[in-house]
C-alpha cells in the first residue's frame, strides 16, 4: 500500500515538474537568445546555449532606447492603479456584502452586467470623458481611467461572501465604524484575494498597450509595451536586431517576476492557513 502511495506521489511530482519546465522554457529561450548573435538565433538546428554568451547585448539594448523611462512609467502607473483598485473594490465589495440599503440586489446586478461588457466597447465614451476633463496625454488620465474595475469588485465580493456576517455585527457592537471593520477585520482574513487582485492588476496595467496608446501621444508617457513597439519598429530593430529585442523583452519583464514572487508568498501563506483551519 505504501509503495503504491509513493509511486502516486512520485508520478504527481514528475507531472508537475514537466509542466513547470514547459512553462519556464519560453523564458529560458528568451534569455539565451538575448546572449546569441543574430546568426545563432536563425541557425538550424537551434542551440540551447550560445557558443559565446554576449552579455553586452543587455547593455546595448538598454542604451538604444529610454527603457528606464518606459519601465518607470509602467511601474508608477500600475502601482497607483493597484492601490486605487484595492481601496475602491474593497469598499464596494463591503457595501455589496455586509451593508443593507435599498436596491442593493439591483446595484449588484448592474455591476455583474458591466463585467460582461467588453472593455473595447467603452473606449470611445472613455476617451470623450477624458477629453472633456482635459486629462488626455497625462498620468492622471492613465491612472484615473483605470482606477475602478468590475473584475476587481467581483473578485473581492466573492471573497467577502465567505466572511461570516456575525464578525461584522460583533465589530458594530463594539462601536467600530464600517471603515475600521473593513480594513482591520475583513481585509486581513481575505488578504490572499487582495494579493491576487494586486498581482493580476499590476500585470495587466504594466502590459497595457492599446488604451494608453489611444489617450497619450507624448513619448515621455509611453509605457513598456508601447516603448518596446517603438524600439522594434521605429528604431529599426525589427528583423535586424533579434538579440537586442530578446534582451529588451527579458529585462522589461523583471518587475513582473518580482511582483509575482512577492505576491506568491502572501497567497501561499494564506492558503496554508485556510487549509489548516479547515482541517481543525
Amino acid at each position: 500500500m505504501r509503495s503504491i502511495q509513493r509511486l502516486g506521489n512520485l508520478s504527481r511530482h514528475l507531472f508537475f515538474a514537466v509542466i513547470a519546465v514547459l512553462m519556464a522554457f519560453p523564458f529560458y529561450w528568451m534569455v539565451t537568445s538575448a546572449l546569441k548573435t543574430n546568426d545563432e538565433i536563425w541557425r538550424s538546428p537551434p542551440t540551447l546555449w550560445p557558443e559565446l554568451p554576449l552579455w553586452s547585448n543587455f547593455a546595448a539594448a538598454w542604451n538604444e532606447a529610454p527603457f528606464a523611462r518606459y519601465m518607470g512609467n509602467s511601474i508608477f502607473v500600475a502601482t497607483a492603479i493597484v492601490l486605487l483598485q484595492v481601496v475602491n473594490s474593497g469598499m464596494m465589495a463591503y457595501a455589496l456584502t455586509h451593508m443593507k440599503f435599498r436596491l442593493k440586489g439591483l446595484f449588484a446586478g448592474v455591476i455583474l452586467f458591466g463585467y460582461m461588457v467588453p472593455s473595447t466597447a467603452v473606449y470611445l465614451p472613455g476617451y470623450l470623458v477624458l477629453s472633456e476633463l482635459h486629462l488626455l496625454d497625462s498620468y492622471a488620465g492613465l491612472i484615473l481611467s483605470n482606477c475602478v474595475s468590475v473584475f476587481s469588485i467581483f473578485l473581492i465580493r466573492q471573497a467577502f461572501l465567505q466572511v461570516p456576517h456575525e464578525l461584522v455585527e460583533a465589530g458594530e457592537a463594539d462601536g467600530a465604524s464600517h471603515m475600521r471593520i473593513l480594513w482591520t477585520l475583513i481585509m486581513p482574513i481575505t488578504r490572499s484575494s487582495f494579493a491576487v487582485l494586486a498581482l493580476i492588476t499590476f500585470i495587466d496595467q504594466y502590459n497595457n498597450y492599446f488604451w494608453p496608446m489611444l489617450i497619450t501621444k507624448d513619448p515621455g508617457l509611453q509605457l513598456v509595451s508601447a516603448g518596446l513597439r517603438s524600439f522594434f519598429v521605429e528604431g529599426g530593430a525589427y528583423g535586424l536586431k533579434w538579440p537586442l529585442i530578446m534582451a529588451a523583452s527579458a529585462f522589461t519583464i523583471a518587475p513582473l517576476l518580482l511582483v509575482f514572487l512577492l505576491a506568491q508568498k502572501t497567497i501561499m501563506r494564506s492558503v496554508n492557513m485556510t487549509a489548516g483551519s479547515n482541517k481543525g
